[in-house]
């Protein structure tokens, strides 16, 4: 995608994209009547932000609770290197985690932040000694059980 949002995208490719965004259900000729553009209009140019990468996919919002996956844990790592390697070999082994949803590089305390959905806490603790603290450099783990989610997935504000 490109730096600046207006470089590519008109105003009927934005309200492409917010309708999409808050509705990934909508049927092409239902996106078409709420943007005011024609079916094959719609079509083009939906498919045009999918090539570009406006759009990197349409998923379904799972309720964690409802699958068995009700606890969230915040986890910041520590890793024992900051070498381009160590970062990689961690990068990669934590891709293999399905219980790691988010997994971000960051500046300050930690390496990197994990968001991590588990049953409750004995399911994180066995996650915890068996997976996390083996993962490739990792020095330090700080874990963060979350009591209660206020904003969650918002949309972007575009």
């Amino acid at each position: 995608m490109k730096e600046s949002p207006t470089e590519d995208v008109d105003r009927i490719d934005l309200k492409i994209l917010r309708a999409l965004q808050s509705e990934g259900r909508l049927s092409n000729a239902d996106l078409a009547k709420r943007v005011n553009v024609s079916a094959a209009t719609c079509h083009r140019r939906t498919q045009r932000l999918f090539e570009e990468g406006y759009i990197t996919g349409v998923r379904a919002e799972v309720a964690p609770g409802a699958v068995g996956l009700g606890a969230m844990v915040m986890v910041g790592v520590v890793l024992d290197r900051s070498t381009p390697e160590s970062f990689g070999a961690f990068e990669g082994a934590v891709m293999e985690l399905k219980e790691v949803l988010d997994c971000n590089l960051v500046a300050g305390d930690f390496d990197y932040l994990l968001k991590i959905r588990v049953r409750d806490m004995a399911d994180f603790n066995k996650l915890h000694g068996q997976k996390l603290i083996a993962l490739p450099g990792v020095r330090q783990t700080r874990t963060f059980f979350v009591m209660k989610e206020v904003k969650e997935n918002a949309r972007l504000p575009f």
